[in-house]
């Protein structure tokens, strides 16, 4: 691991932040997850874009502004040296005293981690997920915006816990309405009848970068593909469903609470989309060598 902190880059045991950073005692901060695919940052400055609305959003400067945290991103993925790898950029409020008062923290701080990171096992890249509907719901946007990257991650960290003991990979979210916000770490596609769905930001779905992706791909291909309201009925009446996200790629689901999707395995619409995915994804990206 390499981490970018405090204007130079070193290994992760020597990265260290004071325990009065608010992002710490809070969870003041936003974040990016970012994928690095064949030597290259993928859509580096799409993600820089979704990093600083982020940051507008609570109020946090990011020192530098985007040139700054651009040369970060590529000094630290220089400094890690792979062409596979993952990429976590944080901003924080910074240092302040005890006390939730933003304005007592005088300057952000800005980190950036480059290391390998594997959200699941191969087999089930290979079999697909066995997802649960969590209990917990999303946020409604007039509590926190979905669009806003926050460090405040507990509605995802405890759907991810109810997943795993219930035996399953991964949570599926819904919004207080009862629809499908996202599952607990990723987008999620429904295909039917060779169409494709995905919940739009105003249900509680984050505004992914490769979700994007993938709707540009769809098109490419000619598959329909749209933003639309999806309850978990959809899924249940599907012929595929996937998820999408930097961290996890593109990865197929093959049952919703024991009941298996369409054939219960990964379906032809993902195995094509996953094949112009990986052929495409180097090219969409920054090389920082």
């Amino acid at each position: 691991m390499k981490v970018w902190i405090d204007g130079r880059v070193v290994d992760g045991a020597d990265a260290k932040i004071p325990v009065t950073d608010h992002g710490l005692l809070y969870g003041d901060g936003v974040f990016e997850g970012i994928r690095i695919c064949g030597g290259g940052v993928f859509r580096l400055d799409a993600h820089l874009r979704r990093f600083a609305a982020s940051a507008k959003a609570v109020a946090i400067e990011l020192p530098g502004g985007t040139p700054a945290i651009r040369q970060i991103v590529l000094d630290t993925a220089l400094a890690f040296d792979s062409d596979e790898a993952y990429v976590r950029l944080i901003a924080t409020r910074g240092d302040g005293p005890l006390g939730v008062d933003p304005t007592q923290c005088p300057k952000a701080r800005v980190l950036c981690i480059v290391d390998r990171i594997r959200l699941y096992p191969p087999a089930k890249l290979r079999e697909g997920l066995d997802m649960i509907t969590s209990s917990l719901r999303r946020p409604a946007p007039d509590v926190l915006d979905p669009r806003v990257k926050s460090l405040n991650y507990l509605n995802n960290v405890l759907a991810k816990l109810e997943a795993r003991q219930r035996g399953a990979d991964e949570a599926l979210l819904l919004n207080a309405a009862g629809t499908v916000a996202e599952a607990a770490v990723a987008n999620l596609f429904v295909v039917r009848n060779a169409e494709l769905l995905t919940p739009p930001a105003t249900d509680g779905a984050l505004e992914g970068i490769t979700r994007a992706t993938v709707i540009e791909l769809a098109h490419s291909l000619g598959l329909p593909a749209s933003q639309q309201t999806v309850g978990r009925f959809d899924l249940f009446a599907a012929d595929e469903v996937f998820l999408t996200g930097s961290g996890a790629g593109i990865v197929p689901v093959r049952s919703l609470d024991a009941r298996s999707i369409g054939a219960g395995r990964p379906g032809p619409i993902y195995e094509k989309l996953r094949a112009a995915w990986l052929e495409a994804a180097p090219r969409m990206g920054v090389a920082f060598r």
